[in-house]
């Protein structure tokens, strides 16, 4: 094994597992030993304090217990799988980590030898686990190199490049060079905590913000014309899938740099003539940061309310989003709704970070209950090759559960479909604008979202983001003003929220309202529930009061007491 310095941290990389496929036999290694005992482990919240745990490493698999006796009693607190996490030591702390991206383990020995012990243990299980994987799956790589879908999607000649619309096909500056700011500083002192709520420095910023992205989603709504121009069913469920795809294609070469959060009440109106849809998007809740968009079109109408909870877990950086997206296609009446999954930036403090997306979506026509769609965004593996990162796979179901359609590819490259009428590449990413890499790795959709014309400005409000002034200066270049600008923009907001909380103001969004908003509790108003049936009974009570609520039930939980007892 080799090791990687920094600072008195060492993240442990093992020796390339090759998988040989044309061997009868596979590589015998012997399984290694179990190694148990006691460990400190940090608390999960709030990541304060230390306590002592069991474990019992075993074939590569990681478990945890209370004490030993909870072993014999099957009574498990949480497993890993050590082949997939990144290891990382610290000798002088005794201290290993282990970070699978949704998982991670802070441990500590109590000595330099046991430390040393657990090191020496994890490293051959994580070496055993990965040989064993590795042949395992090597039919599975082998049959996935040679794939009917990706060959095909690379047959598939690329889109044919919009004519040109008038707007532009670059940015007025290029992006700042980013390494010198203290990301690892940040980010460790904000260890489990919401990044939403974290102020960033500009440099790490892109010149489009979050409503910008919602509109980002609609760069391929061809896809929507074509499904509304689609009589069967089954079909038309392919192309539903196909936009939602398509969503994610635009993380493709955007790791380095996050969008603005925007603040709440500004918003965003898109008119697009060329592709035939507006669309208006509005910050409507700052905590939780909620954001709203609804966009129209003869063929389909679009529209969700986002939010994302931002976790870092160490080496690693999770975005998961809640809320539902929504399409209605106006020719057959259907109402299809799905949900997003994780987007996850890996080695998030290094500029070897990159990102994918995992976890499954599920879409369901509210309207008709003829076929559903599942799609799985399949999570790399440690020990995969570059071809199976950013694999997609999907299914369109008839009611019984029987499988009509297949599809799959790859979410950057594009999808195909075999089992159509005529089998094809349904759909594939425009091809990326030159020099697109000094432009913050957008695309030409990308680029011209913030563009602000002579002839557009008198017409839009003040809120719209794209007379917001620091993300403007960033995206000519001025990256100190935009920092300085920016403070102010938040510090105006913090006492904007302050005065609405002395008036017992709510914030009243402009486009949008909340449907299924709960009263908001007065402050000393109190509940009892008294449960003989369940065997529990409740008290809660309003003791502290915000300064209003956007969406009751998250105040509820963030500002109530609640005693249950049994």
């Amino acid at each position: 094994c080799m090791f990687r310095q920094q600072t008195d941290w060492e993240v442990v990389e093992d020796v390339q597992v090759e998988i040989h496929s044309g061997g009868e036999h596979p590589l015998e290694m012997t399984t290694p030993g179990i190694c148990e005992g006691y460990l400190l482990k940090r608390r999960k919240w709030p990541l304060k304090g230390w306590h002592k745990r069991y474990f019992i490493l075993e074939a590569g698999i990681l478990r945890y217990c209370k004490n030993q006796q909870d072993v014999f009693r099957g009574r498990v607190q949480g497993s890993l799988d050590v082949s997939l996490a990144v290891m990382s030591i610290n000798k002088k702390s005794n201290r290993i980590d282990l970070d699978a991206g949704d998982i991670l383990y802070h441990m500590k020995a109590k000595s330099h030898e046991l430390f040393y012990i657990w090191v020496t243990k994890l490293q051959a299980h994580r070496l055993f686990k990965k040989n064993e994987a590795a042949h395992v799956q090597s039919g599975f790589l082998l049959s996935l190199s040679n794939n009917t879908y990706r060959a095909s999607i690379s047959k598939t000649p690329n889109s044919v490049v919009p004519k040109s619309t008038g707007r532009r096909t670059k940015l007025p500056a290029h992006c700042p060079d980013n390494s010198h700011v203290g990301l690892m500083a940040i980010l460790y002192n904000n260890i489990g905590k919401d990044l939403a709520r974290v102020s960033m420095p500009a440099a790490l910023n892109e010149p489009v913000n979050l409503l910008q992205r919602l509109c980002e989603e609609l760069e391929y709504s061809d896809l929507l014309d074509t499904a509304n121009n689609t009589p069967d069913p089954y079909q038309r469920m392919v192309y539903i899938a196909a936009f939602a795809i398509s969503g994610y294609s635009t993380a493709t070469f955007r790791n380095r740099y996050k969008p603005f959060n925007p603040v709440l009440g500004e918003t965003f109106e898109c008119i697009r003539e060329d592709r035939g849809f507006r669309l208006i998007s509005e910050q409507v809740c700052h905590h939780p940061p909620i954001s709203a968009c609804h966009a129209d079109s003869d063929n389909f109408s679009f529209w969700q309310d986002q939010r994302w909870k931002n976790k870092f877990w160490g080496k690693s950086l999770e975005i998961v989003p809640t809320g539902m997206v929504n399409v209605t296609l106006p020719r057959y009446g259907d109402h299809y709704e799905w949900n997003k999954v994780v987007t996850c930036i890996h080695n998030v403090l290094s500029q070897q970070r990159y990102l994918e997306h995992y976890g499954e979506v599920t879409i369901q026509n509210l309207k008709n209950s003829v076929c559903t769609c599942k799609i799985t965004f399949v999570k790399s593996r440690y020990w995969g090759s570059d071809t199976n990162k950013n694999e997609v796979q999907g299914t369109v179901l008839d009611q019984s559960g029987s499988v009509i359609h297949r599809f799959g590819g790859l979410w950057h490259e594009g999808i195909f479909c075999d089992t159509l009428p005529t089998p094809k590449c349904i759909w594939k990413p425009n091809p990326q604008p030159k020099d697109y890499l000094l432009y913050y790795g957008f695309s030409t959709f990308a680029m011209e979202l913030n563009e602000l014309t002579p002839d557009l400005k008198p017409l839009l409000p003040p809120t719209d983001s794209r007379l917001r002034p620091d993300q403007r200066m960033l995206e000519e270049g001025k990256v100190d003003e935009a920092d300085i600008k920016k403070d102010e923009i938040e510090e105006y907001q913090r006492e904007r929220r302050k005065e609405l909380t002395k008036k017992g103001e709510d914030h009243v969004p402009r486009f949008f309202k909340n449907r299924y908003k709960p009263f908001n509790p007065v402050l000393g108003e109190t509940f009892e529930c008294i449960r003989e049936d369940r065997g529990f009974r409740l008290i809660s009570e309003q003791v502290s009061y915000p300064g209003g609520s956007g969406l009751g039930s998250f105040w509820f939980s963030m500002y109530n007491f609640c005693r249950i007892v049994t």
